[in-house]
This record gives structure tokens, C-alpha cells and sequence, in this order.
């Protein structure tokens, strides 16, 4: 019986009546799992970033969801890598959301003018509003509504990666947001300067409208480049402005979670489990850097920095995407998609013309 107790290594020893002390053997076990899994989501990270430098408007982050799909699709990542994806796709995650602080300068929100709030405030929420009343229209699962939602509004790939770990979000859905959100960049690359040209906007209401309506950075960019360098300015400080509604929307979607996950009238939420810790750090990252306690040397670094972790936590979203199940989703949330991003454009064309900005 001691030898059979022994063999199996998890009964009590009968000398002594105490567990065998196997636990630390299998922490180590685990830990060693996370490298292959960990290691191929940085592989294809790197490709992802190199490709994103080529092609800006594509950028690091959505070609890393793209590859990571791709392999996938080729071959399923075998279950010893799971370890190493979870921890890609959310600490990771986390970590590269704090990070994006350190390239939000507070004091900058200040000269934005006196348009430019009225219109990013009115456009999230016509954003968000049309994404709860439409998304339910259209039957569209509601943390997918979330994602759509958040990335249209706010700030694209971003936004999505700092909503998925509140909400829970699947691989399968984000990879679907995320693939939504840059198809509706790369048409307002194409369309926006058209439009501006078309109303005749001037480099600041231009810039206004890059930045409330375009997601991703690198987009605004184009966007704004393409117009005229005037325009880059106001619409960066616009983007940059934008990105700041990312902690009072996961605020709110914490507490929603938190509600929901109490199982009787009696149960308490702690109000610590309801501000996730990467949100604070993101605004500890940029009262760090208003205040001037972040070198200017070391902004470009931390931000390609934060830029490189977002991308390998979506490489590790791309692996683990569940094809089966993205194919069964169909086309109602592109269409939702499509119905935010033209909310959002022609919301922000008509808070300008409310509020004034350059647009007549």
C-alpha cells in the first residue's frame, strides 16, 4: 500500500498523515509550458511589426491578428501552447494598455479648442447609443456589440484590447472587431479626404474630423497627411484626446460586469475589483508624464514598447481564434460596423457645424 501511495504521489504518506508535497512540482511544470506558447506569439509579433513598419495604415497590431489567424488556419496550435497564449493575451495585454499613458500628455487636452470636446464627446455617444440599439437590432452577440462598439468610438485596435479583459471577450470576437474596425480605416484612408475636399473643410476642421472618426493612430495619420500637414496637428491631439474615454468606459463596463456577476441581493462587490489595475496604472503613466517624471528620450521607446506588447497579446488572439466560430458570427457585425463608423463620421460633421471649428 506505501509503494502504491508513493507511486501515485498525491495520497498521504501512512507514516505521518501528511500530503505528499507535489504542488510546487507541477507550479514548475506549468510555468515551463508558457514558453512555447509565449515564444510563437512573439515570432509572429515580429513579423507583424516589420510588416506594420512597410505598411503603416495596416500597422503592427492588426497584422499581428491577421498572421496569428492565418496559422491558425493552417495548423491549430497544439494545447501546450494554451499556457503561453492565455499569458500573451491578457498580463501581456494589460501591460502594453498601461503603456499607452506614457504618450498622453493631460495638458494637452487643453488645447484642443472649444470644438473639439463637444464634438468627441457627442460623437462616442452617438457611437455607443447606435451600437446598443442597432447591435440588438441586428441580433449581434453583446460583448461583440462592446468591442465594435469601443473600437469605432474610441480608438480601434486600442480601445479593444484595453474592453477584452473587463468584459471576457472571446478570441473570436475580438479577432472579428479588430478585422471590422481596420477594413473601415482603410475606406476612410480612400473616402475622408475626399469629403473634406468636397465641404471644403479648412486644416483644423479636417483635423477635428480625422481625429473623431478614424480609430487607429496610424489611420489618423494617413488620413490627416493626406489632406495636408496643417491637418496632422489637431488631429493627432484629437486621437490622443479620444483615448482618455477608454478608462470611463471600462469603468462602467467593470461595474456592469461586477453586478452581474453577483449571485444573491446580499453579495458585495469590493469597489478594488472594480477598477482593473491596468487602467490605473494608464493614468498613473500619464500624470507621470504631464508632470514631467517621463525623459522625453524615452517617449519613442515606451511607446514602441507599449505598441510591441499589444501586438504580441494579438498574435496570441490570432492563434487562438476559434475559425469555426467566426465563420458562424456572418456578416451582421460588419454591417453593424459599418452603420458606427458612418454614425460616427457624420455625427462628427454635424457637432461641428453645431459648435462651429472650421466647418460652414
Amino acid at each position: 500500500m506505501k509503494e502504491e501511495a508513493d507511486d501515485q504521489g498525491t495520497r498521504s504518506a501512512p507514516d505521518h498523515g501528511a500530503p505528499v508535497p507535489t504542488a510546487p512540482l507541477r507550479m514548475r511544470s506549468e510555468r515551463g509550458t508558457w514558453i512555447p506558447g509565449l515564444a510563437l506569439a512573439l515570432v509572429i509579433a515580429g513579423a507583424a511589426t516589420t510588416v506594420g513598419e512597410r505598411l503603416p495604415v495596416l500597422g503592427g497590431p492588426v497584422t499581428a491578428v491577421l498572421l496569428g489567424v492565418l496559422v491558425a488556419s493552417v495548423r491549430r496550435p497544439a494545447p501546450r501552447l494554451t499556457p503561453g497564449l492565455r499569458l500573451a493575451g491578457k498580463p501581456v495585454l494589460q501591460a502594453g494598455v498601461a503603456l499607452l499613458g506614457v504618450q498622453l500628455p493631460l495638458s494637452q487636452v487643453l488645447h484642443v479648442g472649444g470644438s473639439s470636446l463637444p464634438v468627441m464627446i457627442g460623437s462616442l455617444a452617438a457611437c455607443l447609443v447606435a451600437g446598443r440599439v442597432l447591435g440588438r437590432r441586428l441580433g449581434v452577440d453583446g460583448d461583440l456589440r462592446t468591442l465594435v462598439g469601443a473600437g469605432t468610438g474610441i480608438c480601434g485596435a486600442s480601445a479593444i484590447a484595453a474592453v477584452t479583459p473587463v468584459i471576457g471577450a472571446a478570441s473570436a470576437q475580438v479577432a472579428y472587431a479588430i478585422s471590422t474596425i481596420f477594413l473601415f480605416n482603410i475606406a476612410a484612408v480612400v473616402i475622408f479626404p475626399l469629403i473634406g475636399h468636397l465641404l471644403g473643410m479648412d486644416p483644423h476642421a479636417f483635423g477635428l474630423f480625422a481625429g473623431t472618426a478614424v480609430n487607429d493612430m496610424s489611420s489618423v495619420v494617413a488620413v490627416a497627411t493626406a489632406y495636408g500637414p496643417a491637418a496632422v496637428d489637431d488631429a493627432v491631439v484629437v486621437k490622443l484626446t479620444r483615448t482618455l474615454m477608454i478608462i470611463p468606459l471600462s469603468l462602467g463596463l467593470a461595474v456592469l460586469a461586477a453586478c452581474r456577476a453577483r449571485s444573491g441581493a446580499s453579495a458585495r462587490v469590493r469597489p478594488t475589483r472594480l477598477v482593473p489595475w491596468f487602467l490605473v496604472a494608464f493614468l498613473l503613466a500619464a500624470a507621470a508624464n504631464s508632470a514631467g517624471l517621463v525623459p522625453t528620450a524615452a517617449h519613442p521607446g515606451l511607446k514602441e514598447l507599449s505598441v510591441f506588447l499589444i501586438t504580441v497579446a494579438l498574435s496570441a488572439v490570432g492563434l487562438s481564434t476559434d475559425l469555426a466560430a467566426l465563420r458562424r458570427t456572418g456578416p451582421r457585425p460588419l454591417l453593424l460596423g459599418a452603420c458606427l463608423w458612418a454614425t460616427v463620421s457624420c455625427s462628427s460633421l454635424a457637432f461641428q457645424y453645431v459648435f462651429g471649428g472650421g466647418l460652414s
